[in-house]
Formats: C-alpha cells, structure tokens, sequence
C-alpha cells in the first residue's frame, strides 16, 4: 500500500503518512505569513500515523507551539502542538496527498496585499470545527 509521503527541497528529511488526512486549512495569521511568505496550507494526521526521516529543527514560536523545518535548505514541514496531531504543510507532500483544500483560518491577520477570492468557509481567527485543536 503507498501512503501520502513528502519532503522537505533538499531531501534530507522525508516523512510518509498512514493514517486519515484533515482536509487542507490555509492559515493567515502572522507567525504563518512570516514563516512561509505568505499563508500556510496545511493538514493534519495523527502524530503516530506520521513516519519522519532526517533530522528535523524545531522552533519554538509560541508558548503553544513549534515548528519544523529542515536546517539545510529551510523548508517549512510540521506545525507541532499539544494533543493527537502533528500538522503537515501541504506544499511539502510528493503528488497528490488525496486532500484539498477546504476553508481558511485567521483571515483578519491576512497580508493586506491579496484578497481572498474563493467561497470556501473562512473564519477571522480560529475555528474549531476547520482544525485540529491544541490544548494549552
């Protein structure tokens, strides 16, 4: 069976998936924004569905939070809260994952320079109903 896999630019890191996908959520806010240069895509699975090879950096952007991305070339991999999921951006999956995207979160932070023009749901901060939740 082939499960969803991806990597980061330079292959050091790869990871693959064997478990169910969230749908895509595309994040607005201005950690995601200053971490990407632009929004962040991105799905969830179960954290121990999620096989990571290489050696990923993490960051800790928030009391709540961190993420992962490889030193070597800098891609942006994993948004890593508390709780049963591990986020995975989207763009860094090799083919099609099987997922699309389905609303956005924090649009009252998106970047003043881009509308956003589709009717997929969109919420002004978080929404619990779109995304996996983290406690604490």
């Amino acid at each position: 069976m082939s499960y969803p896999h991806g990597s980061c630019l330079c292959g050091a890191i790869t990871y693959a998936v064997a478990g169910p996908l969230r749908p895509v959520i595309a994040c607005h806010c201005a950690q995601c924004r200053k971490t990407s240069g632009h929004h962040v895509a991105a799905t969830s699975a179960p954290r121990d569905a999620v096989r990571i090879t290489g050696a990923v950096t993490w960051f800790a952007s928030s009391a709540k939070a961190r993420r992962g991305f490889c030193a070597t070339c800098g891609s942006n991999l994993f948004w890593d809260g508390s709780g049963t999921h591990l986020s995975i951006f989207a763009g860094t999956f090799d083919g099609d994952p099987g997922v699309r995207l389905a609303g956005h979160i924090f649009c009252a932070d998106k970047g003043a320079y881009y509308d956003i023009a589709d009717d997929l749901p969109k919420a002004a901060r978080d929404d619990p109903s779109l995304t996996t939740q983290v406690s604490g």
